[in-house]
């Protein structure tokens, strides 16, 4: 009897691994119809504790060890310091069990890692035909030679798509993850797809009816993977009909857009999709242009700005941009620049990330000349820089936490330009961060009643905001948000009348980002109490 058991570690449950799909959806291809009859795919959370994890796998497997048992598992930067101990109980465990692993964490600089010295062998890079190649040849042979396997990449008309793959629960609960194509013709040092030598698409008619089935079963909540969904026109114009002639309740579609490409066929289409369907994630990185040249990134930044104008003013899409610190050149002074130019422009959502030396990506020949130290743990970040110290790193840190907890999570719209008045909005929101930090010590467990208290207190006693304005914007947030605690500022004016109205409050990330009737909301707060 052979079990193969195709295993990996979400970050959430709500993830569902698109990898570990595909060679599912292809062992039969490429391993044949009795190797797919006794693969199964099993996932896991973070969540779950390791020893969960090994005895819910070995309670999968045959009892003897006469018998060939292969688990493969998908390796990611957030998940390999998990899997890792995952595998070394598993070997403990059961000697004879075959594990194979693959994933961006282990195709590049593998060879010192724990979880390779203990796996038994390594697919890199594509795997959708080489694992189940791999698995043939470990139960018909000839027995494989090598423990390190170059995965094959076929022509995208040979792999089997994955999506009659996802389960009624799969589409009922979970993000689906789809794409459109795969690599990226751009060489970002900072991203693994800086290797790919251009970008590949999927035959699209083809695509587009797995996509219809999947509509047809229920799905409604789309997330494309593609590295730049609006590279070719002709193609993102076709996918953006496909979803327009399907718009109904409940639909979401996530695309990450190349910041400078957005001609006008797409502008026409973008427009015509209603608040809540559409949200593009948009890596804008860094508007200093000495960074850009240092990191191979190609941007113009005066086509980005008028584009995320565009998006602004005329279509209803949330906007999800990204800015790295970090990146070698860049100051905190020039990081802060850049910040306000995009702020500026009023996206919904500033991501602000650290800057990871993802395995085998380029920016590592940047190392030594821009004296870059980074965390040698997953996930890598970097600590310091010739230009900013590690103080410094970790103050950003904080204030990056800070901001997704206010700023990104739309709870406090109406309070925020209050903390960012002034000159520079970085510089209001980085005082603020150095006094809350201060004030709590703490970069968790900041619920929302004690991040209306901090607010409060700083706008009234450090900022010298008047008392009633800020309570007045503070309630006004609190009331859309949809929570259902008690402020100490707020607490006169949330009596039971109130907090019964605030159970209809927006409680979604997105929807209070696209507002709401909170003033009418907080006048009838008033009027009860």
């Amino acid at each position: 009897m052979t079990k193969i058991i195709l295993a990996t570690l979400n970050a959430k449950y709500i993830h569902a691994s698109l990898g570990l799909r595909y060679l599912l959806a292809n062992m039969a291809r490429y391993g044949g119809e009795d190797l797919r009859a006794q693969t199964e795919l099993r996932e896991f959370t973070l969540t779950k504790s390791t020893q969960e994890i090994v005895d819910a796998l070995l309670g999968e497997l045959p009892t003897t060890d006469d018998e060939i048992l292969i688990i493969g598992f998908g390796v990611y930067i957030w998940n390999v310091v998990a899997t890792t101990e995952v595998v070394r109980r598993l070997k403990l465990a059961r000697p004879s069990l075959i594990v194979v692993l693959g994933g961006p964490e282990v195709s590049y600089e593998y060879a010192e890692q724990e979880i390779f010295k203990r796996a038994d062998y390594l697919v890199t890079g594509w795997g959708d035909m080489s694992f189940a190649k791999l698995c043939r040849s470990l139960i018909h042979g000839p027995q494989p030679l090598m423990k390190v396997h170059v995965g094959e990449q076929p022509a995208l008309a040979e792999i089997v798509l994955p999506y009659a793959e996802y389960t009624s629960d799969d589409l009922a609960h979970r993000l689906l993850y789809v794409e459109a194509s795969r690599g990226c013709p751009f060489k970002c040092e900072f991203c693994l797809s800086s290797l790919d030598k251009t970008a590949w698409a999927f035959p699209l008619d083809e695509f587009l009816g797995e996509l219809d089935t999947l509509f047809q079963r229920g799905a409604r909540n789309f997330k494309f993977v593609d590295r730049t969904f609006n590279l070719k026109i002709d193609a993102s114009a076709r996918i953006l009909e496909f979803f327009l002639a399907r718009l109904c309740d409940g639909l979401f579609i996530h695309f990450e857009v190349i910041p400078d490409h957005l001609p006008d066929r797409l502008k026409e289409l973008i427009a015509r999709f209603p608040a809540g369907v559409l949200q593009f994630e948009i890596g804008i990185q860094s508007f200093n242009e000495t960074v850009q040249q240092t990191i191979s990134r190609r941007q113009d930044n005066t086509k980005t700005e008028d584009n995320l104008r565009w998006l602004i003013a005329h279509s209803q899409a949330h906007l999800h941009t990204d800015l790295i610190f970090g990146l070698p050149g860049e100051t905190l002074a020039s990081f802060a620049e850049g910040f306000d130019r995009l702020h500026a422009l009023k996206p919904h959502e500033i991501q602000l990330g650290i800057l990871k030396r993802l395995r085998g990506t380029p920016i590592a020949r940047h190392t030594k000349n821009f004296a870059m130290h980074y965390d040698v743990a997953p996930p890598y970040t970097v600590r310091e820089t010739s230009l900013v110290d590690a103080a410094t790193m970790e103050e950003f840190g904080r204030l990056a936490r800070y901001w997704e907890l206010i700023a990104n999570s739309g709870r406090f719209n109406k309070s925020l330009p209050m903390l960012l008045a002034g000159l520079s909005a970085f510089a209001a929101f980085q005082n603020f961060s150095q006094w809350l930090w201060t004030a709590t010590k703490a970069t968790s467990r900041l619920t929302p009643e004690r991040l209306t208290d901090a607010i409060f207190d700083y706008l009234c006693h450090v900022q010298n905001v008047a008392r009633a304005e800020v309570t007045a914007r503070l309630l006004e947030d609190y009331l859309a948000s949809g929570a259902r605690g008690k402020p100490n500022c707020l607490r006169e004016f949330l009596g039971r009348r109130a907090m019964r109205q605030m159970a209809g409050g927006l409680t979604q990330r997105q929807m209070r980002h696209l507002g709401g009737d909170a003033t009418s909301l907080s006048r009838r707060v008033a009027s009860t109490n």
